[in-house]
């Protein structure tokens, strides 16, 4: 029996413009987040100049927002912005990629950097499954550590060859959109690097 996978980016990919900015603006307000980033720019020009791995600027970034934040009240912001925020965001061509190949009979994994706590919730609200950075907490309290690694990179592959055999699929489609995403789009027997850009400028 052909039976056919598709692994989707979440950030850039799905959407236009990444999630993890959009919720702290949400969840924090504009000045906090402005303040924020001024105080985390020595973090982010390491970054930049790749001084920093991927995890650790994302992990600084985390505590510095969301440390001793109770996890009841993040998750139900997080619940809000994946209603609220989220469908503002959506590539239209994206979208009906994800519509296709559900109506063939695929199977469809959203596998993101971003944290699940909003990725999930859009994905289950959606018929999708879904694969995505944790975060720590401990007595009821982000810690703004990661659980885990953060699902980037290879660590992308690692995370779906836990969650299900590969080898059952004859067809894998993938999609990304940086090179965070090229670890995951090798695995594709269809490989799609940045497929919906063009496709959504409105001219």
């Amino acid at each position: 029996m052909n039976r056919s996978l598709a692994l989707f980016d979440f950030d850039g990919t799905i959407t236009s413009q990444d999630t993890l900015f959009e919720f702290i603006i949400y969840f924090k307000g504009w000045t906090k987040f402005l303040v924020g980033m001024i105080a985390l720019s020595p973090v982010i020009i390491l970054f930049l100049f790749r001084l920093l791995p991927n995890w650790k600027a994302k992990e600084l970034l985390f505590i510095y927002f969301f440390k001793g934040e109770t996890f009841k009240e993040f998750q139900s912001a997080c619940d809000l912005f994946s209603v609220d925020k989220i469908p503002h965001l959506l590539r239209p061509t994206a979208l009906k990629k994800l519509t296709e190949h559900i109506q063939r009979g695929d199977r469809v994994i959203i596998v993101s950097a971003s944290p699940e706590n909003w990725v999930g919730r859009w994905a289950e609200a959606h018929g999708f499954e879904w694969i995505a950075t944790r975060l720590e907490s401990a007595n009821g309290l982000l810690t703004g550590r990661i659980s885990g690694k953060n699902c980037y990179g290879q660590e992308k592959v690692i995370r779906i060859k836990d969650y299900l055999n590969i080898s059952e699929y004859n067809s894998i489609y993938t999609y990304g959109d940086s090179r965070g995403d090229w670890p995951m789009l090798r695995l594709g027997t269809s490989v799609n690097y940045k497929k919906f850009e063009d496709q959504d400028v409105v001219i």
